[in-house]
Order: C-alpha cells, then sequence, then structure tokens
C-alpha cells in the first residue's frame, strides 16, 4: 500500500525560511514533486524532481525554494526560503510511478508577520 506522508509546515514570518518533507512506501517512484493550494485558488505546481535528480520550478518559486530527494529513503524534501505571504498554501507531495499519480494528505504552510 502506497502511502506519503508530509511534515515540516507551519508558520513563518516573511522573509523566514521552512523545510517540508514528504516520506513515500510502499513502491519505487519516477518522479516525484510539490504542489501548493491557496484558498480559492486551483493547485499549481511548485517543483518536481526525477530519480536521476532532474529539477523543475515554478517561475514565481524559482531562486526561493529548492527540491530534492533522498532515494533511498524515498523522500522528498523542498527547503522554501525568503518565504513572502503569497507563499500561504495548503502543500501537496506527490509521486509518479509508471501507472498512476500518488497524492501526500496536504501540510499548511502559512507566511505572516
Amino acid at each position: 500500500q502506497v502511502q506519503l506522508v508530509e511534515s515540516g509546515g507551519g508558520l513563518a514570518q516573511p522573509g523566514g525560511s521552512l523545510r517540508l518533507s514528504c516520506a513515500a512506501s510502499g513502491n519505487i517512484f519516477s518522479d516525484m514533486g510539490w504542489y501548493r493550494q491557496a484558498p480559492g485558488k486551483e493547485r499549481e505546481l511548485v517543483a518536481t524532481i526525477s530519480r536521476g535528480g532532474s529539477t523543475n520550478y515554478a517561475d514565481s518559486v524559482k531562486g526561493r525554494f529548492t527540491i530534492s530527494r533522498d532515494n533511498d529513503k524515498n523522500t522528498v524534501y523542498l527547503q522554501m526560503n525568503s518565504l513572502k505571504p503569497g507563499d500561504t498554501a495548503i502543500y501537496y507531495c506527490d509521486a509518479k510511478t509508471s501507472s498512476r499519480t500518488y497524492w501526500g494528505q496536504g501540510t499548511q504552510v502559512t507566511v505572516s508577520s
């Protein structure tokens, strides 16, 4: 059974940092990534990373967020620096196999002074 468990969300001040983790189990995953959904908005891509380490970022987070993964631990990370109020959202990790995409339950990130 596939499980994705996210952690690391919370409250940060503008300009601050948070690190999200997503531990996946139950399969071997190719691409893994992070998405976010703010109130009243659609879910959007934040960053993705392939099993080989190739990365892709939304323009809004380039230079501020860094995605990484540990294949031995089946874990993907999102280091978020220089946070802005506009980064406030529920952050979801996803993990892909050859046949489907799995989602975590989401973790709240709030950026506010």
